[in-house]
């Protein structure tokens, strides 16, 4: 065997272990969409049922019940697919309280943050606007 096989032959058995240890957690055995709780429920495993508003999943936000209701467990219970939102979700990510990629739960939170209120920050916005706002940003060459 050349060192190129070998090297192959490992990063194999090194990405089937990292597969048979996502298969070990709860995995989804159902999922659908409850129109009159408004929540996609996914059926783990487990047992345990999770319901999931549609508005705090990437992709999902502003989808109609028609194409929330066509939804499938995929991936050998590890994801979720809405075939007519092209939109997927990884199961041991939810189970994490992940609901979409890096960037787009980065996007939330920053916005969520933003719209934070305190005493401390009112003050200080109140301070700025009496001093005229916020200082223009300085152009190149100027």
């Amino acid at each position: 065997m050349t060192d190129v096989q070998d090297g192959f032959g490992a990063q194999f058995e090194a990405a089937r272990q990292r597969g048979d240890e996502r298969l070990r957690g709860p995995r989804a055995v159902a999922v659908r969409y409850d129109a009159g709780r408004g929540r996609v429920v996914v059926t783990l495993s487990s047992g345990i049922e999770l319901g999931l508003l549609p508005r705090d999943m990437e992709g999902l936000a502003g989808a109609s019940a028609a194409d929330l209701r066509v939804v499938e467990v995929d991936a050998m219970g590890i994801g979720i697919h809405f075939p007519r939102l092209d939109a997927d979700l990884y199961v041991p990510a939810l189970l994490e309280g992940v609901l979409g990629s890096r960037s787009w739960m980065a996007a939330r939170l920053g916005a969520a943050g933003g719209q934070a209120r305190s005493p401390a920050k009112t003050a200080a916005a109140r301070e700025n606007g009496r001093r005229g706002g916020r200082p223009r940003k300085a152009v190149a060459g100027e």
